[in-house]
């Protein structure tokens, strides 16, 4: 019995004091080398075309700046979230994601790469990032501390927003699993319709999430650059 409807988000599956639930944020690794040893097949093709379409999409983000090879670090971070979201979505399945230690650990720890290469690197641009162009003089002192601290909250962003989207299809779906057993029968067919078109909307939102973290960090980076 389900006492704390959050409890569906508690690791609390273990075998001699060992988390299980955590071994599924590694499950991926199990699909990806299929694609290397076998013929090449429609799994190879359409992994294939994803990292092109990516590859570029990041190039043209980084800009002519941009190191070479860099675009692949954001490529498997896409991937990496996007098992991680699609595995959430079968029964008995733990959500990494939607924990706000996985998702925090990602974005902090690019966060402070990135701060720490610009600030020692390319310390005058970051500087610059600081007072946006044509700002008047007396509202520099504001807008340098408003820039901080908007840059400050970045990796609590990036992890809330990723965290909270998982989470809220997952309670909703849990919600409306608990009031079909009180349902007549004739209501349980809408109401699996309803379920059905919320797995196909938490498909969407689990690809739109990995790409939109993708994104994002890769405009932070190429602030730095």
């Amino acid at each position: 019995m389900m006492n704390n409807l959050f409890s569906i988000f508690d690791p609390s599956t273990n075998l001699f004091n060992l988390s299980l639930n955590w071994v599924s944020t590694f499950a991926g690794i199990l699909f990806i080398p299929l694609s290397f040893w076998l013929i090449p097949n429609r799994h190879y093709i359409m992994w294939n075309f994803i990292s092109n379409k990516l590859n570029i999409e990041f190039k043209t983000l980084l800009g002519p700046n941009g190191f070479k090879g860099s675009t692949f670090i954001f490529i498997s971070l896409f991937f990496f979230i996007l098992f991680n979201n699609f595995l959430g979505l079968f029964p008995y399945i733990f959500t990494s994601t939607s924990h706000l230690n996985i998702s925090l650990s990602i974005s902090l720890t690019l966060w402070l790469s990135f701060m720490i290469y610009g600030w020692i690197n390319n310390t005058q641009n970051m500087f610059i990032h600081m007072i946006p162009q044509g700002t008047p003089t007396i509202l520099m002192p504001f807008m340098v501390l408003i820039e901080t601290i908007s840059n400050i909250i970045r990796p609590g962003t990036l992890a809330v927003r990723l965290t909270a989207n998982m989470i809220a299809g997952h309670l909703l779906l849990t919600l409306l699993s608990s009031t079909g057993i009180n349902m007549p029968n004739y209501l349980i067919i809408f109401l699996i319709i309803i379920q059905i078109l919320l797995m196909i909307l938490e498909s969407a939102v689990a690809i739109i999430q990995a790409y939109v973290i993708s994104v994002l960090s890769t405009l932070y980076s190429s602030e730095v650059n």
